[in-house]
């Protein structure tokens, strides 16, 4: 009996053997990082930027790869599906949550199929307005809205796009109804928020910061639980509606059975890279502030946006997809 638990102790040990000896060597070639967004955008420069640090701590190059379609789920997909030998990862950022909240029956499963790796950086939405509006506050918007319910538009780079959802958010915050104009991402929003064609924008600093700073456009709230470096002027949304906050983010991850120990490599490299001055100036450039996590904390994190947009869809009666 004792020999054959030992025999049996032998052979798991070594089924064992070669997935450790294979993470103790990775990576023996490039690893691809793909994003599921345009080339050149946000997204895709923040991607870059890690992808360098990345290449540098592993000693091998990180290669971005676009790979736009279904709201960033068409990557996300593709990565569930890897290989999980740690050389295809994704990076994920809020929307990943919010499609889980919107998509009645995706292709995988936004938290069981991934091993999550870190958070790698985090930002708030700015809600803004023409600065030629008599909207002068978020105080104002709110009075309006409720003068005249469902009058007041908004933009957002999509439906179903975190801004989207931000924007319905404060609405069912503030207990009143806001009218939702859906664009394909691009300036256009910003274009038609200062000529007055739309009421509302609800976008990044990144889309929203220079005609603030240049005066074309008015911040009314920030959706940050403390006042933004990069728009100190701008007030904080909880100002008016205590407790409000949304806070996007971008993060990595990999296939679900990804070896821990390749995981605890990755989580290593993100954080030298959010320590490191260089990439610490260059991601805040991009309007996001740099975070890195435990692997359990992203996962946490990533569950609980999906049940709060979640909770959201459901009470602005948002239909889904």
């Amino acid at each position: 009996m004792l020999n054959r638990r030992l025999a049996l102790a032998s052979l798991i040990a070594a089924g064992a053997m070669p997935q450790a000896a294979r993470a103790q060597d990775w990576p023996q070639r490039p690893v691809t990082l793909v994003h599921g967004f345009g080339a050149g955008g946000n997204a895709d420069s923040i991607a870059r930027v890690l992808a360098n640090s990345l290449s540098a701590s592993l000693g091998q190059q990180v290669v971005v790869e676009a790979k736009p379609g279904a709201g960033g789920n068409l990557a996300s997909e593709v990565v569930s599906r890897a290989n999980p030998d740690g050389y295809s990862l994704i990076l994920l950022t809020g929307g990943h949550a919010v499609s889980a909240a919107l998509y009645k029956a995706l292709r995988f499963n936004p938290v069981d199929d991934f091993a999550f790796v870190s958070l790698a950086a985090t930002f708030p939405f700015v809600i803004a307005t023409s600065a030629e509006s008599p909207i002068k506050s978020l105080a104002d918007l709110v009075a309006a809205a409720k003068r005249e319910p469902g009058k007041l538009t908004f933009s957002s780079v999509g439906y179903g796009s975190t801004q989207h959802l931000t924007g319905e958010l404060l609405a069912v915050t503030a207990g009143i109804k806001l009218t939702h104009v859906p664009y394909r991402g691009g300036m256009q929003p910003l274009t038609d928020l200062m000529s007055g064609r739309i009421d509302l924008m609800v976008d990044s600093i990144t889309v929203t910061g220079a005609a603030i700073r240049a005066g074309t456009i008015r911040g009314l709230g920030i959706t940050s639980t403390a006042p933004w470096p990069a728009l100190p002027e701008v007030p904080l949304v909880a100002g008016t509606l205590p407790g409000f906050e949304v806070r996007s983010w971008i993060g990595v991850a990999a296939p679900a059975a990804t070896p821990p120990a390749i995981v605890a490599k990755l989580n290593d490299g993100i954080r030298r890279a959010v320590a490191d001055a260089k990439v610490r100036e260059q991601l805040g450039a991009l309007g996001v502030q740099p975070e890195a996590t435990t692997p359990e904390a992203m996962k946490a994190f990533v569950a609980s946006e999906i049940r709060r947009w979640n909770e959201v869809v459901d009470k602005a009666g948002i239909e889904k997809l």
